[in-house]
């Protein structure tokens, strides 16, 4: 049976906002990754937190904090990897991995990053939607194999930055997510976005 874990990227700067933790502002009476939480739960087995710098600030989650192992802050791939390194720990097969900022996902994300990672025959499975007559893929949000983590290591040290150039060398399926009425991977990176989310409650 194949082992699912959850690993929340928040390992990021947060420059945008001035700096700090977005997940831990307020959000409709509850902090943004209360609301990341009450979402991903139901979908995986184990969750961990991809953080920098000090792990207290989260202790109250009770959750393991796995920090980068590449310095200089260089972006996602550093925070999969990290959560591809505490997954081979637990003997996981796969992480699905969601960004600490993204409070309104979809509660099939993996459900449906599976289901196109198996018609696909393809290891790796990120979210998607349409935008204006393009294609836009999310690759925080993705399934990825614990397999793959000895790969990433070399790539990051080889100084590859961008998900999916990574992904894409390896084969990546495509979930469509439908975002008619609300964009799904709204994510909060300004106050201003913040306000937004507020309306979008």
């Amino acid at each position: 049976m194949t082992k699912l874990l959850g690993v929340i990227l928040a390992g990021g700067q947060a420059s945008r906002m001035g700096g700090g933790d977005k997940s831990l502002l307020p959000l409709a009476g509850r902090r943004v990754i209360d609301h990341v939480l009450e979402r991903l739960r139901p979908q995986v087995s184990d969750i961990a937190l991809n953080v920098n710098g000090d792990p207290s600030r989260f202790a109250e989650f009770r959750l393991p904090v796995v920090a980068d192992s590449v310095s200089e802050f260089p972006g996602p791939l550093a925070g999969i990897l990290a959560g591809l390194d505490w997954a081979a720990e637990q003997k996981g097969d796969y992480i699905l991995t969601v960004a600490a900022d993204t409070p309104f996902f979809p509660m099939d994300l993996q459900n449906r990053l599976e289901d196109a990672r198996l018609s696909s025959g393809l290891p790796i499975a990120l979210a998607s939607t349409n935008g204006q007559g393009k294609l836009y893929r999310h690759p925080t949000f993705g399934l990825w194999p614990v397999s793959l983590r000895g790969d990433l290591r070399r790539a990051l040290a080889a100084g590859v930055r961008k998900v999916v150039l990574w992904s894409d060398e390896h084969g990546t399926a495509e979930a469509l997510f439908p975002n008619d009425n609300y964009d799904p991977f709204f994510n909060i990176n300004t106050p201003e976005d913040l306000v937004k989310a507020e309306a979008m409650q």
